[in-house]
């Protein structure tokens, strides 16, 4: 895929991510309808905050709309680490549960690295245990990738972007999106480049790119001076300000100058849910 700079100046294609996750969560249905036993799914809420708790409502009620059980559990803003600890190896044993989703961020006292090492890795539907980030980074088919950056690719698909030699630039480096992502596209024959709050001339570097991805958590850095004419944007970013819900793209300005954009409200956040789905019901099939 190659961008031209003489497209004629257009508003670009909306990629609604709410439409592809619709069309997931049926195809999840469809397949859980025919296993033997239900997959099972165990959330773990640890604290009060109000997003965590939206999330993780949001996210059984997409399970339970596609056939899968739901295992709740809230342990407590002042659960103890020798507590939650027991309770991943319960869950671990537990041949009903065949994910387990750690809601983070954990309470300040209880070390989160500590956690995510601890659940079964055969039942890391976040994808985020050293064992499946490995076997992301050895492009395994086997590995558990995690939901955001699975449903980053799952929309560039669906939206018919043509990634191999294409120019990609991912904006952060987290472990739950840019890192990973990153490495999925370099899979996908993408030439990749990373940036982060150390990056040099970082205008120069975007405006190269044929996808612009940006997962910073910055409300609306990227301008439209950052964005080459043509060019694909998603946003992950989701911050909450003053004017309510928006991303780390200006999407008013980005849109006037790429050919396609994911919004924010409506893009992404969708598809991280759905892609739950699709690692609890690999998760599954791989144990029953």
């Amino acid at each position: 895929m190659r961008r031209a700079d003489s497209l004629p100046a257009m508003a670009a294609r909306i990629i609604d991510g709410k439409a592809v996750a619709a069309r997931i969560r049926q195809e999840v249905a469809a397949e859980v309808a025919k296993l033997d036993a239900k997959p099972g799914l165990a959330t773990i809420l640890v604290g009060d905050d109000p997003a965590s708790a939206v999330y993780v409502r949001m996210k059984r009620e997409d399970s339970a709309r596609a056939g899968i059980e739901s295992f709740h559990h809230e342990p407590g803003g002042d659960v103890s680490s020798d507590a939650l600890a027991g309770l991943i190896r319960e869950l671990n044993e537990d041949d009903r549960v065949h994910g387990i989703l750690l809601q983070l961020p954990l309470p300040g006292h209880l070390d989160q690295d500590e956690f995510i090492a601890s659940i079964d890795p055969a039942k890391d539907v976040d994808g985020l245990t050293s064992a499946n980030a490995g076997l992301l980074m050895q492009d395994r088919d086997e590995a558990m990738v995690p939901c955001t950056s699975a449903g980053v690719m799952r929309l560039l698909a669906d939206a018919e972007v043509e990634l191999e030699g294409a120019r990609a630039v991912v904006l952060g480096r987290s472990i739950l999106v840019g890192k990973p992502l990153a490495q999925l596209l370099l899979a996908a024959n993408a030439t990749v480049t990373h940036c982060h709050s150390r990056t040099r001339d970082l205008a120069a570097v975007c405006r190269e790119a044929d996808v612009l991805v940006a997962a910073v958590g910055s409300p609306r850095l990227v301008t439209a001076e950052l964005v080459g004419e043509g060019a694909v944007v998603i946003d992950v970013g989701t911050n909450r300000t003053d004017d309510g819900l928006v991303g780390d793209v200006d999407f008013d300005a980005v849109r006037e100058r790429a050919r396609a954009i994911t919004p924010v409200p409506g893009g992404v956040g969708p598809m991280t849910r759905a892609m739950l789905l699709v690692n609890t019901l690999r998760a599954a099939r791989r144990a029953l």
